[in-house]
Formats: structure tokens, sequence, C-alpha cells
């Protein structure tokens, strides 16, 4: 896929964020809004019989070349593909801003009960290490512990934040 190709088949509202099909495509008409949601919450766009995602395709259509990692939607809203809420960022860096898990019980990423000692237990993941940041009595002690830790080693400001669906 090259950004010209693409540029023949859609064009793509970086202030919307929504690709606009510029000729009719099977039973599509042109004009319309392309792009179907996956399973996974991200647009999936399909151009010469091949599935891409459409955050991927609005950085191909905005810098004329496919990202080389990964591209992070900053307010971790997977189909809000407006170009001030891409960035492209390392596999590491987009672990950084990520959403607060599904499965998390406490309320803050890092945050855990630990049973066997009777605190809060805080820690934190950086270049794949894990790193513990203490127990503690407090819930709001656990907390800004790990806080502290983001700001430390440069976690984005939405890291931790619940995914809106």
């Amino acid at each position: 896929m090259t950004a010209s190709r693409l540029k023949e088949k859609y064009t793509y509202n970086p202030d919307s964020g929504l690709f606009i099909r510029n000729e009719r495509m099977n039973n599509r008409k042109k004009g319309t809004v392309a792009g179907s949601k996956s399973g996974a919450g991200y647009i999936s766009i399909k151009i010469d019989g091949k599935q891409y995602q459409a955050h991927r395709l609005a950085w191909l259509y905005m810098t004329g070349e496919f990202p080389e990692s990964d591209i992070d939607h900053i307010n971790h809203i997977r189909d809000d593909n407006r170009w001030e809420n891409l960035r492209e960022i390392t596999r590491q860096g987009n672990t950084q801003n990520a959403s607060l898990s599904k499965n998390n019980t406490s309320g803050c990423t890092g945050v855990v009960w630990h049973k066997l000692v009777n605190k809060w237990e805080a820690k934190i993941t950086v270049d794949y290490k894990t790193i513990n940041l203490g127990y503690h009595t407090e819930f709001s002690d656990a907390v800004n512990a790990r806080k502290n830790a983001e700001v430390l080693y440069g976690f984005h400001e939405n890291h931790g934040k619940e995914r809106v669906a």
C-alpha cells in the first residue's frame, strides 16, 4: 500500500479522523464513511482485498510512510483517529500510555492488595523489569508511590485512566 494508492481510494479528514470513499466500491456509495469497528474497537478498512487499521492508514496518508512502530491513541479511544490523537511510538512507549485493565480490582494500575502481608503493594514495570515500590498500609500511599514512579519514568499522563468504549 502506498500513500498515492490510498489517496486514490479515500480522503482522510484529520479533524474528524474519518476516511471517505472517493469512488463507489461494491455497494458502498462515493462520499460515504469507510471502515468498520473490529472486536477490539479499532476501525478497519479493506483496500485491494487487504484489511488495514485506520490509524495506521491515517499515518500513511499524513506522512507518506507507514509507521515503523506502534501508533498510540493518546486518549485511549481506539476508534478516534483524529490526527491530533495519534502518535508514533515504540511498543514499550505505548505500554506507558495503557488504559486501566478491565481486570484491575484496585482502581489503580500497579497497585494490588497483598494478602500475605495485609498491605497494598505498589509496583511498576520499566524496560521489561518490575520495580517494587513498597508495601503500604494506606491505599492512598500506594497510589502516590505508583503515580510518582510514573512521573519519574516518563509515563504518559493518561496512563492508567479508564478506556472509553
